[in-house]
């Protein structure tokens, strides 16, 4: 059996199209591998448990007695402290878990210092 003439080219062609493809599916097309989609959908996982639990958790230290003086302590501490502060104070510990979860702790913070007073 006798190939055509031009199989040489068109197998060239076709490698260098299928590299240009893969080259621009995932630069510009938004492939992403197996991998990457795993990391994606953990960090959304995380942005939706924080986005979720900060603002039980500040609702939980806004109800403690003198809560007004104790946000204003807060926010007169350093933005890098907050989170442990509020997570030494132990409001951004749900019930159910054993520890507190540091997103959580600081995104409470933020929240507690960046809402208008009431």
């Amino acid at each position: 059996m006798k190939l055509p003439e031009n199989t040489n080219a068109y197998l060239w062609g076709a490698a260098v199209g299928a590299i240009a493809l893969a080259v621009v599916g995932f630069s510009w097309g938004g492939w992403v591998t197996g991998g990457t989609s795993a990391k994606n959908a953990a960090a959304a996982a995380n942005d939706a448990k924080v986005a979720v639990l900060a603002p039980i958790c500040a609702a939980r230290f806004r109800g403690q007695d003198n809560s007004a003086g104790k946000i204003a302590e807060l926010a007169k501490a350093s933005s890098w402290d907050r989170g442990n502060i509020i997570e030494k104070s132990g409001f951004a510990l749900m019930p159910g878990s054993k520890t507190s979860d540091s997103d959580v702790s600081r995104a409470c913070a933020e929240l507690l210092v960046n809402l208008p007073k009431s």
